[in-house]
């Protein structure tokens, strides 16, 4: 699933591409008809991310809400003059480019026949955006839009976000802790890899109940997990090793072998003890940590 950082950057991307045009706005697949004929030919006038969730302002007070769930995806394509990255979300073998592979020629805007189930399809001045196998895809008004943000945790990529209510709601569970990272009205935007990735770095064991750490500490992961997020909007890719952790291998090169500490590492030996990394299943989703640096 398609952690925060990808949905701040499809944010970052529609507001670079597309916010101030009139929108041509349908649904192919059919399945969003209905809201597709409501926003076509609105003005985008803003984009926004809160945790797994994007937002996109159309006039008239309506939002295009959207969350990408396991196999949802944007995927884009434009004319020569279309500078965005050619898809973000869980297609992991298209991956997140900073410039698009299949540019059109210069001249007017002629989008592709949509290609499989496209929810949604936006085509602006110079490019067009489609919307796959979404896990939502809702119209709302802008009240009904803020009460589903409202419902969220804080998320540590907005950098005005008050951590307080995420220190809180830990400190009150007798839950592990790696299953509250993972909780979404807990805190928003933090999936499986940044939850294995944070924890290792602060040294805290995964399954120690919320209650049983402090607020400090619990600062200090906030800070741990915004300061990855931030590096993973900026590399679109998450990549949580220190240089020391690989040698001779810049950041950018680190992606994927020498990427993660200890996320699908499991058998392997830790990058800072050499003890083999541990995995178990908690919630539904395989926990990744060290039982040495972790303890």
């Amino acid at each position: 699933m398609p952690e925060g950082h990808s949905i701040h950057r499809l944010a970052r991307q529609f507001a670079d591409c597309f916010v101030g045009q009139a929108l041509s706005v349908s649904s192919p697949q059919g399945r969003f008809a209905d809201g597709a004929a409501v926003l076509d030919g609105a003005v985008l006038e803003g984009a926004r991310a809160h945790g797994k969730q994007l937002f996109l302002d159309f006039a008239g007070d309506r939002v295009l809400r959207s969350h990408l769930g396991l196999y949802g995806a944007w995927s884009f394509g434009g004319t020569d003059r279309f500078r965005g990255a050619s898809s973000i979300g869980a297609p992991r073998r298209i991956g997140e480019r900073e410039v698009h592979d299949h540019a059109a020629p210069a001249g007017p805007l002629l989008p592709p026949a949509p290609v499989g189930a496209v929810r949604v399809r936006l085509v602006g001045d110079e490019g067009w955006a489609d919307l796959r196998g979404p896990a939502l895809c809702v119209l709302e008004d802008s009240a009904e839009a803020e009460a589903a943000r409202a419902r969220l945790g804080p998320d540590p990529l907005d950098r005005h976000a008050d951590p307080a209510p995420f220190v809180a709601a830990v400190r009150r569970s007798r839950r592990p802790v790696g299953a509250l990272l993972m909780d979404q009205v807990v805190v928003a935007g933090v999936g499986n890899i940044f939850r294995a990735e944070s924890l290792f770095r602060r040294g805290l064991d995964p399954m120690m109940p919320g209650r049983a750490l402090d607020e400090h500490e619990l600062r200090q992961l906030w800070a741990e997990n915004a300061a990855l997020m931030r590096t993973g909007v900026r590399l679109g890719r998450i990549v949580t090793t220190d240089p020391a952790d690989r040698p001779g291998i810049g950041e950018a090169q680190a992606w994927p072998g020498h990427a993660h500490l200890v996320y699908k590492r499991r058998g392997l030996p830790c990058r800072r003890c050499g003890t083999p990394v541990a995995a178990e299943e908690l919630e539904g989703r395989s926990l990744y940590w060290c039982p040495s640096c972790q303890r």
